[in-house]
């Protein structure tokens, strides 16, 4: 777990990424609500930082509506 956790980054979160995540959400169609919000909000981050980006999701569905092909995305 100390492994692990030495390779996180922790992102400060913008008004720009606020702003990001709203367009990715509009973008995206038919997301909504705070769990998207959430989502969005951490894919804006996402693809703000260099990539690769991996992204760990239990839905990988919506983060393909949200990214594209911009980020990896892993199942777990």
């Amino acid at each position: 777990l100390k492994w692990l956790l030495s390779r996180l980054r922790v992102e400060p979160v913008s008004q720009e990424d606020s702003l990001t995540a709203v367009a990715l959400l509009r973008d995206a169609g038919g997301l909504h609500g705070h769990k998207y919000a959430i989502d969005a909000l951490v894919a804006a981050l996402a693809l703000r930082v260099p990539a690769p980006v991996i992204v760990l999701t239990s839905d990988r569905d919506d983060w393909s509506k949200l990214c594209g092909n911009r980020v990896i995305i892993r199942d777990v």
